[in-house]
């Protein structure tokens, strides 16, 4: 479900960084200006090697930065006029970069200047780079700081192998920002939610159930999830993609959607 809503006129710094997966970058800064966000860019010198700043600004309809002294300034203007800071993707370097406080591109730059909190880091890289103890130590410390992480997630790479250094889905990366605009005033508060439809078998192959698509309560939940609530969400049959970061139950029959419940009221 769209919610234009809480991205309209919000002003964003994407910052893309020298990973493969850079290109999918472009496909979040799309997906982000249609949602009405205001949506500016930043390249590392390595991800002008993937794509241009030209294609960004094409596709946001604002500008794109690449070069700190191209414009006086223009990490503290970036960093006093962003709502949030988004980092994707983020290589092993860039994250080791940001841990150790370097400041020598106009990302680390601009990252000096802003709240951790207000800044989201998405990582993507070969899992055995991801693994290795001296960049988990970096994030770990980025997290202990205040700043916030999305993935990776495991998956095939594109070197061929398999592992945990996917960058996360972008609907996923969506969620998250909206997530970080959003205010907590849900916070503490537990919610369970029910969704979709669900089945009674007549014999092994046949079964009566409904048209439930589950649209409304998984939306319930991506947005009490975002609002900082503690969220189960217990569904029948349903092709929707499941929120993310929810606790998720899934069930068939009526009386496994009444025992689900029963267990989890609490």
């Amino acid at each position: 479900m769209k919610q234009a809503g809480i991205l309209k006129n919000r002003r964003l710094l994407l910052c893309l960084t020298g990973s493969v997966a850079v290109y999918r970058a472009v496909e979040l800064a799309r997906r982000l200006t249609e949602r009405g966000a205001s949506v500016e860019s930043v390249l590392s010198m390595a991800a002008t090697k993937f794509v241009s700043p030209l294609l960004l600004e094409s596709v946001t309809g604002r500008r794109s930065y690449s070069d700190t002294f191209q414009y006086p300034m223009i990490h503290i203007e970036l960093a006093r006029d962003s709502d949030l800071m988004i980092i994707a993707p983020a290589t092993a370097n860039i994250i080791g970069k940001l841990a150790s406080g370097i400041a020598d591109d106009l990302i680390t730059t601009v990252f000096l200047a802003m709240s951790p909190g207000k800044v989201l880091i998405a990582p993507a890289m070969n899992w055995r780079m991801y693994e290795n103890p001296a960049v988990q130590e970096n994030i770990n410390r980025l997290k202990k700081r205040g700043v916030n992480f999305i993935g990776p997630e495991p998956g095939p790479l594109c070197c061929g192998e398999e592992g945990y250094g996917r960058l996360s889905d972008i609907e996923d990366i969506m969620d998250e920002i909206e997530a970080l605009i959003l205010d907590k005033d849900m916070r503490g508060i537990k919610v369970l939610v029910t969704a979709g439809p669900t089945r009674e078998y007549l014999d092994p192959v046949r079964f009566i159930s409904n048209r439930s698509s589950g649209k409304m309560g998984y939306a319930i939940a991506k947005v009490a999830r975002q609002r900082g609530a503690d969220v189960t969400l217990i569904s029948g049959p349903s092709s929707l993609r499941r929120p993310s970061r929810v606790r998720f139950i899934s069930v068939e029959t009526t009386e496994e959607m009444k025992e689900a419940v029963e267990n989890n009221l609490e």
